[in-house]
């Protein structure tokens, strides 16, 4: 009886939240002990893979950020797809919301602290840090919080995310990249054009799919590009359709399969290498530093503005749909999820305010971002579990009914 309840315990989003939530724990407190110095050591250590001519060497951080983030990438792209195949996002203005939310999470953060920096100083060239969501600890938090909501919301929140994170991406690429080796990237994205058309029509086995993935990715690495474009591209062309022979749907025994894996070793290992951040050399009077306040602000206040105020926007002008089931106070506190930037604005603030990891600009970064999403956590969780003891919504929708061909059922 014990054995069955753990079982059922780990096939749940809270579990691997536990599991996430736990790692980061971990790396604050080696990070900030007597062993912080093999910890990030460790980090930066170079390792190489060899596989015939084929030849990588990475630090294990970009080993963790660009090869098994991947992974993560991938199966939210094929989350994605599924849900605007088969789903909620089937309805292109329930699509159009999270999209349209997105961009406005981008848009509120960078008002808020151009406002501030006007105001009280900050470095204007700190506008970008506060534009990211962290969506692995967006989701581990809605893991934690989100019994009793409808699964929409996580729809929402991991659409809108993902357009939030490939945003900032592509706003690194242009604010900061030395410029990126196009060769390789195109014939990437040729490959993924061929497979998908290739895969219309002919059945291909797993190791297949694993290889042109395995190729797909290396071209991305060599490219300079971040992974995670590539990866939710590549979902994008996995068949959803079931096969005729033993009628399972690639897209969906894709999905079953990564799953573990992505939820109990990568999203845990990205947490220990990422959310390790030493606060040495930190004092009191730095907490109200014009930096600080700004980013805090901005991931707080900015975000919650721009994500809900957008996504009211899009449902009143009628171009997007509230999420199916769904109560305005629930869209508001993934409004402010939205708000936990954590390791994508520490990445972002690294580029903005390039030097030491000691010096002030960049102690400053990591109490704002640690700040601001610390608060935009705990707000989150208040609210959306307040929601969550409303039951089910009284939109005009109606009660939600379980897709029986939704994977995440089986």
């Amino acid at each position: 009886m014990a054995r069955r309840l753990t079982l059922e315990f780990l096939k749940t989003e809270a579990a691997s939240g536990t599991v996430l939530a736990l790692a980061a724990v971990a790396a604050l407190l080696v990070a900030n002990s007597p062993w912080s110095a093999d910890y990030f050591a460790w980090l930066k250590s170079e390792h190489v893979l060899q596989l015939g001519p084929i030849r990588l060497q990475e630090s294990i951080s970009d080993w963790i950020k660009e090869g098994l983030m991947a992974i993560f990438f991938l199966v939210v792209g094929l989350e994605i797809k599924y849900e605007i195949m088969r789903g909620e996002l089937s309805d292109p203005r329930r699509l159009a919301t999270p999209v349209l939310a997105a961009l406005g999470g981008m848009a509120g953060p960078a008002a808020v602290y151009l406002l501030l920096s006007g105001a009280i100083g900050a470095p204007h060239q700190g506008w970008p840090i506060p534009l990211a969501t962290d969506i692995a600890f967006a989701l581990a938090i809605f893991g934690f919080v989100g019994k009793g909501l409808p699964s929409s919301l996580r729809v929402f929140l991991l659409t809108l995310a993902i357009v939030d994170d490939l945003g900032a991406i592509a706003l690194i690429a242009l604010l900061f990249s030395e410029g990126a080796n196009w060769a390789p990237l195109l014939w990437a994205l040729g490959g993924l054009v061929v497979l998908g058309l290739a895969a219309r029509r002919l059945r291909f086995a797993a190791p297949l799919w694993v290889l042109a993935f395995g190729a797909v990715w290396y071209l991305t690495v060599l490219s300079g590009i971040s992974t995670s474009l590539t990866a939710v591209a590549f979902a994008l062309i996995v068949p959803i359709t079931p096969r005729s022979d033993d009628h399972q749907s690639p897209l969906k025994r894709a999905m079953h399969d990564l799953h573990p894996w992505n939820a109990y070793l990568v999203l845990p290992l990205f947490a220990f290498a990422k959310a390790g951040v030493s606060f040495s050399g930190l004092t009191p009077d730095k907490a109200f530093a014009p930096l600080v306040i700004a980013i805090a602000l901005s991931l707080f206040i900015g975000k919650q503005i721009g994500v809900l105020g957008m996504a009211w926007l899009a449902s009143a002008l009628r171009i997007g749909a509230r999420p199916s089931g769904a109560t305005w106070m629930q869209v508001y506190g993934v409004s402010l999820l939205c708000g936990v930037g954590f390791t994508m604005s520490l990445f972002i603030g690294v580029l903005a305010f390039p030097g030491a990891v000691d010096s002030p600009e960049q102690i400053e970064v990591k109490l704002g971002v640690i700040g601001g999403s610390i608060l935009s956590a705990l707000a989150a969780a208040v609210i959306l579990a307040l929601a969550s003891r409303q039951g089910a919504s009284v939109d005009s929708a109606g009660d939600e009914i379980p897709d029986p061909d939704d994977p995440r059922a089986e």
